[in-house]
């Protein structure tokens, strides 16, 4: 049992960067996202919201299938797959012709989950040489990152934090961070203002779309791009499903919003959730009065579907979420 588990608190012999403090609460023995739970247990995302978004992400992989010319065998990568939800949902979601064609795969840190679809493949990381659709719904805001803080003099520099959550400053910025933030997110040089350096999801997310051979791949997150800077960053934590002080001793998510922009590969665009599953048939229309009356039960069912639509497409909600989609040989099937 870690010490997390116990209700303990590891000790630390020195300070530590988030991204390392981060990393180890996180991925770590014992760590966050090897929780038998997994993250359903704490925080509630689009896809266990709704199995329409499930569904629209089937839809997706179909019009990949359609733009790659039907080939012989279909990819399906579930980055961050949790327990295999989403997959298992695109799966089900899927015509049989085209489930028929689909190698899924599930990349979690955490053990494969007991019960989970014999069609589905559970791995570490990504698979090399895909063909088809690499879906990474709240993947890139756990890639742990650097935190900058501006000290009293103007000089941006690195937040070391211990393993109760207590933060001091630390050296400054190196060249390549000094770098990353001049150009995605320049910090003035008033004191205490913050930024979270992106640098590491960039290169996560470079690493992840470049296992395709052709096909799309899509980033899905909390997000904010460089009109949008939060002044004092968005690190944060969850726990039993209430956000909570972030403090990396594995008993809670670490979080922080995504700059999509910055993770952008050429060709590659961001949109509002709501674009991209009004585009895929999830709009939360109501169904119409005339239906209760000629057939009730299919009318709350219709309701009932409404609702989950309107929640998953929301402003001020998952609505809001950005998706970064890359695509890779193909057509981006979200136009401008």
């Amino acid at each position: 049992m870690t010490a997390a588990a116990r209700g303990e608190r590891p000790v630390w012999p020195e300070w530590r960067g988030w991204r390392t403090a981060a990393r180890e609460a996180l991925y770590g023995p014992g760590g966050f996202y090897r929780r038998a739970e997994g993250p359903a247990g704490h925080f509630r995302t689009s896809v266990h919201a709704s199995p329409l978004f499930a569904g629209a992400v089937a839809r997706l992989l179909c019009r990949v299938d359609e733009a790659l010319d039907r080939p012989g065998e279909l990819d399906f990568v579930d980055m961050a797959a949790g327990r295999g939800e989403l997959a298992a949902g695109v799966l089900a979601a899927l015509p049989a012709d085209v489930a028929a064609r689909t190698r899924a795969y599930a990349v979690e840190v955490a053990e494969r989950p007991e019960g989970l679809d014999h069609r589905i493949e559970w791995l570490d990381t990504p698979p090399p040489g895909t063909t088809g659709l690499l879906f990474a719904n709240e993947w890139l805001d756990n890639v742990p990152l650097e935190v900058a803080e501006v000290d009293a003099a103007g000089v941006a520099r690195l937040v070391l934090v211990r393993a109760d959550g207590t933060e001091r400053l630390g050296e400054p910025v190196d060249e390549a961070q000094a770098r990353w933030l001049g150009r995605w997110w320049p910090l003035p040089g008033e004191e205490g203002l913050r930024a979270e350096i992106g640098l590491p999801r960039d290169e996560a997310w470079a690493s992840a779309a470049g296992t395709l051979d052709r096909g799309l791949a899509v980033a899905v997150d909390y997000a904010h791009t460089a009109d949008t800077r939060p002044p004092f960053g968005t690190l944060t934590g969850f726990r039993d499903g209430r956000e909570t002080t972030p403090v990396p001793d594995g008993s809670c998510d670490i979080t922080a919003h995504v700059a999509l922009d910055a993770c952008a590969l050429p060709g590659g665009r961001v949109l509002p959730q709501r674009e991209a599953l009004h585009a895929l048939g999830v709009t939360g229309a109501r169904p119409p009065l005339t239906l209760a009356s000629t057939d009730p039960a299919a009318y709350v069912r219709a309701l009932a579907t409404s609702g989950e639509a309107a929640e998953l497409t929301a402003t001020g909600g998952l609505g809001d979420f950005g998706w970064l989609v890359q695509p890779v040989g193909i057509p981006n099937p979200f136009p401008e």
